[in-house]
């Protein structure tokens, strides 16, 4: 599975990004595709995921009612809109996929920086 990531750039507070990943290689309809983020100086965590064959979205407590993750099967692009954006939010994000039946995101792309200015 090959993914790659889209969309990132520099953005005020209160405005919206919208992320996208391309998604190539497997057939997805038994895979988790996600979002993580990694600040600078801070460890990569979770934003959001999504089941690829039935949408079944998961969101970190930050990303709850400011982030909504969805896909298009037909493209195999997975995007992240991000609305009300806060300078805490400036991180690298990757999207990453795993097959449903691991626990482990093993497949990535390279990040995009979106940076939130105050």
């Amino acid at each position: 599975v090959q993914l790659q990531a889209s969309g990132g750039g520099l953005v005020q507070t209160g405005g919206s990004l919208r992320l996208s990943c391309a998604v190539s290689g497997h057939t997805l309809s038994d895979y988790i595709v996600g979002w993580f983020r990694q600040a600078p100086g801070k460890e990569r965590e979770f934003v959001a995921n999504i089941l690829w064959s039935r949408h079944n979205p998961g969101y970190a407590n930050f990303a709850k009612g400011r982030f909504t993750i969805s896909r298009d099967r037909a493209n195999n692009t997975m995007y992240l809109q991000m609305d009300s954006l806060k300078p805490e939010d400036t991180a690298t994000y990757y999207c990453a996929a795993r097959w449903r039946g691991v626990s482990e995101y093993n497949f990535w792309g390279p990040g995009t920086l979106v940076t939130v200015s105050s």
